[in-house]
């Protein structure tokens, strides 16, 4: 955690007799940054303003513009006003992939499909898992007791996610936290990338709900399986589902779910 990710609000506390009173309270800074490739304006995220080369590597290779972290030569941040500009600078094998993406998006954004002039285009086919071993449900849990540990910006403001980078036994080896689900992921899957760490048969483990670009994001970093705390959307499922990418979700202390789009659904009695 950064410093600059951090600032501090007053607010009115009113409690349930009617007492009130003036308090001061952490408050997460949420900061437009924009994303540049070889010069060319690529995106605007909203996101909070650290670990931002760890940003720039998730981002550019969720895009699909790169394939390893090599292909980024360099990021310099600019502080400019109102928020940051990430200049990255690409290989040249990469530069006509920058090209093709830019002539595809209408509007820039950093999720979702703002900015995707048609469908072909935002739900592009995606690669098998190829993972054959995966771990176990056990795992995931011990992963969800340890969560809270590398969630110190949520501690001190209540309104970040985290994304996770887990082992195959549920060790966190590394976490990152954004305002934004889509860029702790991305922080995440880029700090995992540059270190030289692979998943080695473990997981993502992430603090908010389970969203198709979510999955995207997950299948294009070669993640085995993915965790959420919260549910899946039906685009999600069948996004997972078509990649071959194993889905728990609504991960809680005592529980999970597996998804499984092609059981069926029963409503016999309780599950």
């Amino acid at each position: 955690m950064t410093s600059d990710a951090l600032t501090t609000s007053a607010f009115r506390r009113v409690a349930a007799d009617g007492s009130a009173r003036t308090i001061a309270r952490d408050v997460a800074r949420e900061t437009p940054v924009a994303i540049e490739f070889n010069g060319l304006g690529y995106a605007v995220l909203m996101a909070s303003p650290g670990d931002l080369d760890d940003l720039a590597h998730g981002f550019a290779l969720a895009e699909r513009v790169i394939d390893r972290p090599e292909d980024i030569l360099s990021v310099h941040r600019h502080d400019v006003a109102g928020g940051c500009l990430l200049r990255i600078q690409l290989a040249p094998r990469c530069a006509a992939r920058v090209v093709d993406r830019v002539r595809h998006r209408v509007a820039e954004s950093g999720c979702g499909l703002c900015g995707i002039s048609n469908l072909e285009q935002a739900l592009r086919p995606l690669p098998l898992v190829r993972a054959r071993t995966f771990a176990d449900d056990a795992a995931v849990l011990r992963a969800l007791d340890a969560l809270p540990n590398w969630q110190a910006l949520n501690r001190q403001t209540g309104a970040v996610h985290a994304a996770a980078i887990c082992g195959a036994d549920g060790t966190i080896r590394l976490a990152r936290e954004d305002v934004g689900r889509h860029n702790a992921f991305d922080k995440a899957i880029g700090a995992m990338r540059r270190a030289g760490m692979d998943w080695e048969g473990g997981f993502a483990l992430l603090s908010s709900r389970c969203s198709y670009d979510l999955v995207e994001k997950a299948v294009l970093s070669g993640c085995p399986m993915l965790a959420t705390i919260s549910a899946p959307t039906s685009l999600a499922i069948t996004r997972a589902a078509g990649a071959k990418l194993p889905l728990r979700v609504l991960v809680r202390p005592d529980a999970l779910l597996i998804a499984q789009p092609n059981a069926g659904a029963s409503t016999g009695g309780p599950s």
